[in-house]
């Protein structure tokens, strides 16, 4: 079962089967790919009800599947929805991810977890593995003796292997503040950021994307980056850059430093860097 929560600029998709660790069927991919694509906040917030977050496929209806391929087809499609969804998708992995549930965790853009989070791909212990495009996103997340040793062992890694490897970007006591930390900043921003780093196109053309995409942020929050520069300067910082303000000010070691600029000469022997 897949429940949905609206709260603002973050929607809240919930594995509501904490009896079955959250084991999805068939049904449950196409209501996970709608509360997902649906969305209209800028954020969208993937958990699991319980102490796991997910446990993947439910084997009971696998081993009944007339077409095997087809299940694994939708799990791919439901994958490729989380991760090229407007929205911006964090996973907050709360306890046990395994199997398919690990698969759509790597769709998605973010994975915070909880330090009581673990992480396996099991079904080499019982003749399956990662079908729902694990194969293909792991070896993206991960270096490839680190994602074979993951997929070929079906070891449980926790939380700070997890981190280590590069499974996860945070380890935090409760991954929604993260994604409601993300929520709160301008949601075409946040949706532009995530379009340009998932963009899979030619250097040249993420190029061109980028600067039109920048284009079009300064015309629709032109009155906030104003705001925010008037703000800038009554705290003491550069009224005209875009960096956060000094708290420490220019300090002694600056004023010396402009001050020799003209008079010392450079033997270091370095060429100066970009």
């Amino acid at each position: 079962m897949i429940r949905t929560t609206d709260a603002g600029e973050l929607r809240v998709v919930t594995f509501d089967r904490p009896r079955r660790r959250n084991a999805l069927r068939p049904t449950d991919l196409d209501a996970l790919e709608a509360a997902v694509t649906d969305a209209d906040a800028p954020v969208v917030y993937l958990r699991g009800a319980g102490d796991a977050f997910c446990a993947g496929a439910d084997l009971d209806a696998v081993v009944d599947l007339d077409d095997p391929a087809a299940f694994a087809r939708r799990g791919q499609r439901v994958a490729d929805a989380i991760e090229s969804a407007e929205s911006v998708v964090v996973a907050g992995i709360n306890g046990a991810a395994r199997g398919g549930g690990v698969e759509l965790a790597l769709a998605c853009d973010l994975r915070v977890a909880t330090p009581a989070a673990t992480f396996a791909e099991p079904g080499v212990r019982f003749g399956l593995f990662g079908a729902w495009g694990g194969t293909i996103r792991l070896p993206r997340a991960l270096r490839e003796g680190d994602a074979l040793d993951f997929a070929l062992s079906g070891r449980v890694v926790d939380a700070e292997e997890a981190l280590r490897i590069g499974l996860v970007s945070r380890i935090v006591p409760d991954p929604r503040a993260v994604a409601e930390e993300i929520a709160a900043n301008k949601p075409d921003a946040v949706r532009t950021v995530k379009e340009r780093l998932r963009d899979r196109r030619s250097r040249d053309e993420r190029a061109v994307a980028e600067a039109i995409a920048f284009e079009r942020l300064v015309e629709r929050y032109a009155g906030d980056i104003a705001a925010d520069r008037g703000d800038r300067a009554v705290q003491g910082g550069d009224p005209g850059g875009a960096g956060a303000a000094d708290p420490a000010g220019p300090g002694p070691a600056n004023d010396a430093s402009d001050a020799d600029d003209g008079e010392r000469g450079d033997d270091s022997g370095d060429e100066p860097r970009s």
